[in-house]
């Protein structure tokens, strides 16, 4: 499970038995390797400055040619949790779950129940969908009636990290990283999943945290 913390606007800015698991990279016993396995999240302001951004990517560290053959797990959806009281417990939440080559999309609403299972908003009277995109096809791009914008596919892995040079400062046989240090995930592939939100389905104005889950149907 990954988490954020964005400040909005007075700044800068139904599937049943679903459990979370969490990873990072591979390095979450619970999720190392499998389908559900969470590299990174994301959230950030988008260039139209009255939305906010929200990215996941799961299945890290694909080359190229694994890139080509992997796909979303259709039993696995990505859930983006928002928290607008600062209590920890979310308030709302974006959906996204892939079927027959689209990734739906569902939410913002508020959950069923808030926790690690879910229920998938169906009913929401805010929803979309876009077709998934093709390894090496240009982005196919979806917006709903809400604002909302919506993508899913492969891309390259934005993370940067000197793993090796990292162990080794650890471990204590390296004083400190180089600079320039050397990417290890340089050349790897994530499936993304983004969706683009108008800043007023979520709050105008104030704190909010927000974090993804993978939920595996059980």
């Amino acid at each position: 499970m990954k988490k954020s913390k964005i400040l909005i606007g007075t700044v800068i800015v139904a599937i049943i038995g679903l459990i979370t698991v969490a990873a990072d990279h591979i390095d979450a016993p619970a999720a190392q390797g499998t389908s559900a396995d969470i590299t990174d999240f994301y959230a950030f302001e988008g260039e139209n400055t009255d939305n906010l951004v929200f990215v996941a990517n799961v299945q890290g560290l694909l080359s190229p040619s694994a890139t080509s053959t992997t796909s979303f797990d259709e039993n696995v959806l990505i859930e983006f949790n928002i928290d607008t009281d600062r209590d920890a417990v979310e308030d709302l939440v974006i959906q996204a779950i892939p079927r027959d080559g689209k990734m739906y999309f569902f939410g913002p609403v508020a959950p069923s129940s808030p926790g690690l299972t879910s229920d998938i908003a169906t009913m929401s009277s805010v929803k979309g969908e876009v077709d998934i995109t093709a390894y090496g096809s240009s982005a196919i791009i979806a917006e709903n009636s809400a604002g909302m914008k919506m993508f899913a596919g492969p891309r390259d892995d934005p993370f940067f990290m000197d793993f090796a040079r990292y162990n080794e400062v650890v471990g204590g046989t390296a004083p400190g990283f180089n600079n320039p240090g050397s990417d290890t995930f340089a050349g790897s592939n994530v499936l993304s999943i983004v969706v683009e939100v108008p800043k007023s389905m979520v709050g105008t104005s104030g704190t909010i945290n927000t974090w993804v889950e993978a939920k595996v149907k059980q």
